[in-house]
């Protein structure tokens, strides 16, 4: 019995493995262990003879009898076989010449990064090859390196394809520090795109090592109404998918709306809700200041609305702009061109008030006190730019963010008295129209109590406005100066004077790149300033570098708005919007190698 059934299990061993015959009878060889039709490369994993024979009597009836069993189909069956060993070594042959989908991928990753559509792959391909044939001209290897260009794969699938793969690769990586992250906080806008396709933008900011990441983790569409419950469930739906940790969520920062802030039914209060627990909120700072700014303008709109006129009626006409120019250029104007004004863009107001100052004569302008309104509201338009310009970018904490707002609140206050006095240091433009018409008309009276009056109101509007900020002004220092704060923790009941020296440092090292930034911003060294090192960093290098008992201390965060807007293509799907938002946002670097090499390697289509 044993015997019977040793040589029972040899056979069907015998039975279930390749038969080297079955190459020459039926067309098959064996890869990765299974049988491979070499006529149609489908797989049998189940490597019996009679599955084999009914693949190639099924799907190849046509081969089977233009080649009958013998000899006529033993030799089609090895020139199958010598094809298919052919091409397997053309492509051990590309792998070891260059990598072409790692080169296409690096090629989408500089198309998506720098906002162009998919199908200029293509066109940055003919680029190359253009550029390639004069640039290597002199070369032996010319052809080979042309060669090489023409079989990189960039049509618009493969940017596409290459597109979303990296994007994934880049959320996979968010997801698993902000797991790792002791906390983390959002900033989330809602927008409507030039489709009228809602999309609402799901911003992180967490730690990861010494290091603070601002990343876009998504873009989500919202196909029906955008009421708090339907952002709400987008997100959570989104949360769930990602398996982000909501109990490290520790704020939200939004913009106002009543749909993010509404006390029983916005996104905040359903959050709050579902947690069951208190988070932090905060309404974006920059929004706020720019309402303030415009609330200067709606006091002021006589005169913005008069020097909007006059631009729209010489811009927006073919014949006065061309002779508007012709103009500048005869007096030997530094300008050749007037600027429009648009209110979405914030920062627009005081450019274009200042370039119309430069440029423009009207009749109006004859009135002292319509010109004493516009040069101030030149004047106060660029100090309001300022404070906006500062506010923005990588690296700013919600702490420095405050100090920014409150230090121009102290600067308001400087300028009312120095409009008061009538010494004007801090208004460049008013004082020269002044100046010039005193020498003129030295008897000449100016009613300069209604531009401080202006003033006065306009420090009122901030002082009224960031809430949230000033409820929280202890909180915030905390930041940078833990040891002058009573926060009833036990890990802060007794901090040592090496890590309050630590502190002392940190705050020094702040002053001291606070001093530098201002310096290269009044010599306009905008490079200069980008090679500074982030404020945040040094702020978070000195909390990691605390010892594990005061893990209070380290667990602390922060969130403040990074602001993205951009022109979105119209046509591109959910899927696609969000792949490319998020690479053109990210920090993080995609390791299309390592992706690449998980694919099966590919030239040009």
């Amino acid at each position: 019995y044993e015997k019977t059934c040793t040589m029972a299990k040899r056979k069907t061993e015998e039975y279930r493995s390749f038969q080297e015959e079955w190459t020459e009878e039926f067309a098959f060889v064996e890869r990765a262990g299974s049988a491979v039709c070499l006529i149609c490369n489908d797989k049998i994993a189940s490597m019996k003879r009679s599955n084999v024979k009914r693949h190639f009597d099924t799907h190849h009836a046509i081969f089977a009898s233009k080649y009958p069993a013998g000899d006529s189909r033993k030799k089609a069956c090895q020139e199958l076989l010598s094809s298919v060993q052919a091409s397997q070594q053309q492509l051990r042959v590309w792998t070891r010449q260059g990598d072409y989908n790692s080169a296409s991928f690096a090629g989408s990753l500089a198309i998506v990064r720098n906002g162009k559509p998919f199908t200029d792959g293509e066109y940055a391909k003919t680029f190359m090859l253009d550029v390639a044939k004069e640039l290597f001209d002199d070369f032996t290897n010319k052809d080979k390196i042309i060669k090489r260009i023409q079989d990189m794969p960039l049509s618009a699938k493969t940017v596409h394809d290459r597109t979303i793969m990296m994007a994934n690769h880049v959320e996979e990586t968010q997801v698993k520090d902000i797991n790792a992250a002791p906390f983390f906080s959002l900033a989330l806008d809602e927008s409507t795109d030039v489709s009228h396709m809602s999309q609402f933008s799901v911003i992180a900011r967490y730690a990861a090592g010494d290091t603070l990441r601002e990343e876009s983790l998504a873009v989500l569409p919202i196909k029906g109404s955008t009421r708090g419950e339907d952002l709400f469930k987008s997100f959570m739906a989104f949360a769930q998918e990602k398996n982000l940790p909501m109990d490290k969520l520790i704020s939200v920062c939004t913009d106002g709306a009543p749909c993010m802030v509404g006390k029983n039914k916005g996104f905040v209060a359903l959050l709050r809700e579902h947690e069951k627990r208190a988070i932090l909120n905060f309404r974006c700072i920059l929004h706020q200041e720019a309402l303030c700014a415009q609330m200067c303008d709606g006091q002021l709109s006589e005169v913005m609305s008069l020097v909007i006129r006059v631009v729209n009626f010489i811009v927006a006409r073919a014949l006065n702009d061309r002779q508007f120019k012709t103009l500048l250029d005869e007096v030997g104007n530094n300008y050749h061109s007037l600027l429009l004004h648009s209110n979405v863009r914030w920062l627009s107001r005081g450019k274009v008030l200042s370039r119309f100052a430069a440029c423009v004569e009207h009749p109006e302008l004859a009135e002292t006190e319509w010109l004493l309104k516009f040069y101030y509201l030149v004047d106060i338009t660029e100090h309001l730019n300022q404070l906006n310009v500062k506010m923005q970018g990588i690296g700013n904490t919600v702490l420095s963010l405050q100090q920014a707002v409150f230090a121009f609140e102290n600067r308001l206050e400087l300028f009312i008295m120095d409009i008061e006095t009538g010494r004007l240091l801090h208004f460049e433009k008013l004082r020269q129209f002044k100046d010039a018409c005193t020498a003129s008309e030295p008897a000449q009276h100016f009613d300069l109590q209604q531009l401080a009056g202006f003033t006065s109101r306009l420090l009122q509007s901030f002082k009224a406005r960031f809430g949230e900020f000033r409820e929280h002004t202890q909180l915030f220092k905390f930041i940078t100066h833990p040891n002058e704060c009573s926060l009833n923790t036990a890990d802060l009941s007794y901090i040592p004077d090496m890590w309050v020296n630590k502190f002392k440092t940190l705050n020094e090292d702040l002053e001291r790149l606070a001093r530098q930034t201002a310096d290269l911003a009044s010599k306009h060294m905008w490079t200069e300033m980008k090679k500074l090192q982030p404020e945040d960093q040094l702020i978070i290098k000195t909390w990691n570098s605390l010892p594990v008992t005061y893990h209070t201390l380290q667990r602390q965060s922060f969130s403040h708005l990074k602001n993205i807007k951009t022109n979105l293509r119209s046509r591109l799907t959910d899927e696609s919007l969000n792949a490319c938002m998020k690479l053109k946002l990210t920090k993080y670097q995609p390791d299309y190698k390592a992706i690449s090499k998980s694919m099966q390697h590919q030239k040009s289509h």
